[in-house]
């Protein structure tokens, strides 16, 4: 049984308030400097996440990759234990955990399987606009009802013609009296076929010209209103759990009171939400690739050949060691990238370090694993390979490798000047 109930989460939360000691920090800190030491309500946390994902994830994940059922179980049961909307301040009745935690709470998860973690952190994607730029009436409404059930929300940015380009987003809004007329289809939405209500970034400038900055508004867009029409569930090359599908706009009639901030800034909103968010999705690669060495070293002790574990032939040793050092990196990348934002810092140059690192390394550790299970780990008979098809999207959803790539050079390059 998981032991930690949502109102002993919440009882812990309250206890990390009042607590003078942070992730990364410690009672040495004043006087020593830097340490990775975790609070004791943290490391509790953390266990209830491990112990979730190891218990009750893990040993559904092959049967859901399988069949592509949207995890709705597991999801509520990850809302009875307070691991699903921990970044809702408390103030709308959320835990209010910081970055970090959030990042230490979604590598578990993503260990026992990536398609439950990303259902569940794409609430963290989907909420954040409103989390930064929401006014209190939007939060009471459009948070504190995430709190009150097990709902889900969703992200809607991606068109068909329009991923890294977000500028080309063609979806549009037109304001006809004390509301705005909606019209426009997106793609790619994780939880689309499952979400409560949905952030919508729209074109509202009449100006073609008009740059990203000023073009674009975002708005919440509650599932059931009229013209909401849900595209198919696609069958993706992994995280199969995960529903994606597109969402069509069409007349849909919304309230000015469901802008979020104001006119013009969508674009803004809409990727300072990735600073808050990279982290985790970081971490959630971290998770993805601690479970392929885990297995691979399992196994390398295991498989004999030539009289001996394969682990002690140099070649599979060095390969464990790799993936080992991959981690190791990208584990403080992101947790770099999360400390920074938590202590009031900009990290846009680190969430994109994290994101793009963690990624590859992801891509790289399963890659290995299935190199190191030899013919078995084409099987799927075996986790490796549906590891492997699982770490491909961490390359490309919430800002692709190249676009980290962009972000990252533009920061160094702007310092330089």
């Amino acid at each position: 049984m998981l032991a930690l109930t949502k109102s002993k989460a919440i009882l812990l939360r309250n206890s990390c308030c009042k607590a003078t000691v942070r992730c990364l920090t410690s009672s040495v800190n004043a006087a020593g400097g830097f340490c990775f030491d975790f609070t004791a309500e943290q490391k509790e946390f953390q266990g209830l996440a491990r112990k979730f994902a190891r218990e009750e994830v893990l040993p559904k994940a092959a049967e859901l990759d399988k069949t592509g059922e949207y995890p709705w179980a597991l999801i509520k049961k990850a809302w009875e234990l307070g691991l699903i909307n921990t970044h809702i301040p408390q103030k709308y009745g959320g835990l209010g955990l910081n970055s970090l935690e959030n990042c230490m709470i979604t590598e578990e998860i993503a260990y026992g399987c990536t398609g439950v973690q990303t259902a569940i952190e794409a609430n963290s994607l989907g909420q954040m606009p409103v989390i930064l730029a929401g006014n209190e009436e939007q939060k009471k409404k459009y948070l504190g009802r995430m709190i009150e059930e097990p709902l889900v929300c969703s992200y809607g940015v991606t068109e068909p013609g329009a991923g890294s380009d977000v500028a080309g987003v063609r979806t549009r809004a037109v304001k006809h009296g004390d509301e705005y007329i909606l019209n426009g289809e997106k793609m790619w939405i994780t939880n689309g076929g499952h979400a409560n209500w949905f952030f919508v970034l729209a074109r509202t400038a009449s100006d073609a010209k008009a740059s990203a900055g000023k073009a674009f508004t975002g708005f919440i867009v509650e599932r059931d209103w009229a013209g909401v029409t849900l595209g198919k569930k696609e069958w993706n090359m992994g995280q199969r759990c995960s529903d994606t599908r597109g969402i069509t706009f069409e007349d849909v009639r919304v309230p000015k009171e469901n802008v979020i901030g104001e006119e013009g800034i969508g674009f803004k909103i809409a990727m300072g939400a990735f600073d808050k968010t990279r982290p985790p999705v970081a971490a959630g690669a971290v998770g993805l690739a601690q479970r392929a060495l885990d297995e691979a070293t399992k196994y390398s002790l295991e498989r004999h050949t030539f009289g001996k574990p394969i682990a002690e032939h140099q070649a599979v040793a060095f390969m464990l060691a790799d993936m080992a050092i991959g981690i190791e990196t990208s584990r403080l990348a992101y947790l770099k990238a999360a400390w920074m934002v938590d202590s009031g810092h900009r990290n846009t140059y680190y969430a994109s370090i994290a994101k793009a690192i963690s990624a590859d390394v992801a891509n790289k550790s399963a890659a290995d694993a299935v190199q190191i299970f030899g013919g078995n780990g084409f099987n799927s008979e075996y986790p490796v390979e549906k590891l492997m098809r699982d770490a491909k999207i961490y390359q490309i959803y919430e800002g692709t490798s190249q676009i980290q790539r962009v972000i990252i050079s533009r920061e160094l390059l702007a310092k330089a000047k």
